[in-house]
C-alpha cells in the first residue's frame, strides 16, 4: 500500500491551520474550515491509498467543517466518505438531516451534496474511508436515507468494517503493495454490504459480494469463538443460518475445510500463548482448554503434527530464545535434536495477523 502522512506540529504555529486546510482541499475535497484553535492547531492524518480505496487515520483539533454547493462546483470526487470515530463528538448535517456522533459511531456522507460536520470537546479522531460512488451498487437513492445518520458499528457487518478499518490502520506497515487491490476489494464489499443493510437493499448486492461478505463474518465468527469446544461446521451453519454444505463451499476457495481452519486458528493461538512469557506459568492442558482443546491428548498430537514438536518443547525453545545467556535447549528424551537457534517453521499459510480480518 501507498501511505502518505502529513502533520502540522512541526510547522511555526501561525502557519499550522492554514498547512492543514490546504493539505485537506487537496487530498479529500475542497471544505471551508475554521477552527478556534488557529493559534496552536494540531493535527495529523495517514492516507493509506487501498485499490480504489482510500483510509485516513486522523486526529486533529476541534473545528468546523463545510462543504458547499460553490465548493462542489469547483471540485466534485464523487466519494462517499464513511467515519468511524474512536475519540470524538460530532454533529454532522447533509441531506436535511442531523444527527450527533460519539466515540464508537459511524456515519457516511456524499461529497456531491453539501455537508456540515461540526467538532466539539477533545480532539477528534478516528478513521475515515472514501470509496468512489460508482464502486457501490446500493441505488444512490435508498443511499440517501443514510447520510449523516448513526450506522451501527460494534455489531454484524458495522462491527466488520470497523474492525478492519482499525486493523488496517494500525498494521499498515506490515503490507506490500500487491496487497492494496486485494484488500481494497474486502473494503468495497464490506461498505457495500453494510449501506445495504441499513438501507435494506440487500437484493441490490451483487451475489459475489454477499458471499464474501458472508464469508468474512463466518471467520469472524469462529475467531470470537475458539473458546467453545463445541464450535462445530454444523454450530457454525447454524449461527449463520446457512446450511452445513453451504458454510463447506465457502471455505472451498481457500483448499481447505471448515474443521481444519478451525483446528489452525485454535492451534496457532496457542502457540501465540506459548510464545508469551507472560503465561509461562500456566499449565499446557490450561491454554489448550482456553482455546477449545477439550483432550490434552489430542491437543498434543494435532500440535506436534502442526509444528514438528510437543508444545512443551516449543515452550521451552521459545522462552529460551529470549534468554540469551541460558543454558542450551535439550530435546525432550526420545526427540531429534533440534537448532536452538529458532522456532519451527509454520505450516504454509500460517501466519501471526490475520490481514483480511479483525482478530479478537
Amino acid at each position: 500500500m501507498i501511505e502518505t502522512v502529513f502533520r502540522c506540529d512541526e510547522l511555526p504555529r501561525a502557519d499550522r491551520f492554514d498547512f492543514w486546510r490546504e493539505q485537506m482541499a487537496k487530498l479529500m475535497a475542497p471544505m471551508e474550515m475554521s477552527t478556534e484553535h488557529t493559534a496552536d492547531f494540531r493535527g495529523q492524518v495517514r492516507i493509506l491509498e487501498v485499490g480504489p480505496a482510500h483510509v485516513w487515520p486522523t486526529k486533529f483539533h476541534p473545528m468546523t467543517f463545510r462543504r458547499t454547493p460553490k465548493l462542489i462546483r469547483q471540485s466534485d470526487p464523487e466519494l462517499y466518505h464513511f467515519s468511524f470515530l474512536e475519540g470524538a463528538n460530532l454533529q454532522v448535517s447533509q441531506a436535511r438531516e442531523e444527527a450527533a456522533h460519539s466515540a464508537g459511531g459511524l456515519y457516511v456522507v456524499d461529497t456531491s451534496r453539501p455537508y456540515d460536520c461540526v467538532a466539539f470537546g477533545g480532539p477528534p479522531q478516528g478513521v475515515g474511508l472514501e470509496i468512489p460512488k460508482a464502486l457501490i451498487p446500493v441505488p444512490h437513492d435508498r443511499i440517501d436515507r443514510l447520510l449523516a445518520r448513526p450506522i451501527p458499528g460494534s455489531e454484524g457487518v458495522g462491527a466488520l468494517l470497523t474492525g478492519f478499518l482499525s486493523r488496517l490502520s494500525a498494521d499498515s506497515g506490515s503490507y506490500r503493495p500487491s496487497d492494496g487491490p486485494r484488500l481494497g476489494a474486502v473494503l468495497v464489499d464490506l461498505a457495500t454490504a453494510l449501506l445495504a443493510h441499513a438501507a435494506e437493499s440487500e437484493d441490490a448486492v451483487p451475489p459475489e459480494t454477499r458471499q464474501r461478505t458472508l464469508f468474512l463474518r463466518v471467520r469472524n465468527f469462529i475467531q470470537r469463538n475458539l473458546h467453545d469446544p463445541q464450535l462445530t461446521p454444523a454450530a457454525v451453519a447454524a449461527a449463520h443460518h446457512i446450511s452445513v454444505s453451504y458454510l463447506h463451499r465457502l471455505f472451498r476457495a481457500e483448499e481447505t475445510t471448515v474443521s481444519a481452519w478451525i483446528r489452525q486458528q485454535r492451534l496457532d493461538r496457542v502457540r501465540r500463548d506459548l510464545d508469551d512469557p507472560g503465561l509461562s506459568a500456566v499449565p499446557l492442558h490450561e491454554l489448550a482448554a482456553r482455546r477449545g482443546f477439550s483432550h490434552p491428548a489430542v491437543f498434543s498430537r494435532a500440535f506436534r503434527a502442526a509444528y514438528g514438536m510437543p508444545p512443551s518443547d516449543y515452550r521451552q525453545l521459545a522462552l529460551r530464545s529470549r534468554a540469551p545467556d541460558a543454558p542450551p535447549w535439550r530435546p525432550a528424551r526420545g526427540e531429534p535434536r533440534r537448532q536452538a537457534s529458532s522456532l519451527p517453521e509454520r505450516p504454509a499459510g500460517v501466519i501471526d495477523r490475520q490481514c483480511t480480518l479483525p482478530c479478537s
